[in-house]
């Protein structure tokens, strides 16, 4: 008899056999822990990927809010030598060349603010080794001890990183 002409049961599926083989009991398990095995690899393998992404993004996010760093660290300089030279142009009487430089100062702390780029607030406010740098402590019955009497250097800051600290001097009790 052939194939074609044995009778079939409806429930019946001619690609599985009637009865499994001896062992396959084993055989599934083994098979269910490998499938088990490998859509857990995938799901890990997956999650890694997403969170690869998520780093990839946040560091993109921080270098281009930071690009500007070291120039803007250089610019500092200039910035520093725009002010001594309204100071110097001040001493010699030529205040309207002096005012000149400081709109070109204002001018440039815009475009520096522009892109993050801001002083730090120092003068009045207690002393912060994250923003300020001592130079000197002074002695002053004028204000609470820790308090920033003198700025002896402009500080600044990149949104929330600081380029530059400020130079302090900090107060102190008499």
């Amino acid at each position: 008899m052939s194939d074609h002409d044995r009778p079939q049961t409806p429930d019946a599926d001619p690609e599985t056999p009637a009865d499994p083989p001896a062992g396959s009991s084993a055989a599934l398990a083994a098979l269910t822990r490998e499938r088990d095995e490998a859509r857990d690899q995938t799901l890990r393998a997956r999650a890694e990927f997403v969170n690869y992404q998520k780093r990839a993004r946040q560091q993109a996010e921080a270098d281009r809010l930071y690009a500007i760093g070291d120039l803007g660290h250089d610019l500092l300089d200039v910035l520093d030598n725009l002010d001594r030279a309204a100071d110097a142009l001040r001493a010699e009487g030529r205040e309207g060349v002096a005012d000149g430089l400081d709109l070109v100062h204002k001018q440039f702390l815009a475009v520096m603010a522009k892109y993050g780029v801001e002083p730090i607030e120092a003068l009045g406010v207690p002393f912060d080794p994250n923003f300020h740098e001592a130079l000197m402590r002074q002695p002053t019955a004028d204000a609470p001890e820790g308090i920033v009497v003198a700025e002896l250097g402009k500080g600044y800051k990149l949104h929330d990183r600081v380029l530059r600290p400020s130079k302090v001097a900090v107060s102190v009790k008499p």
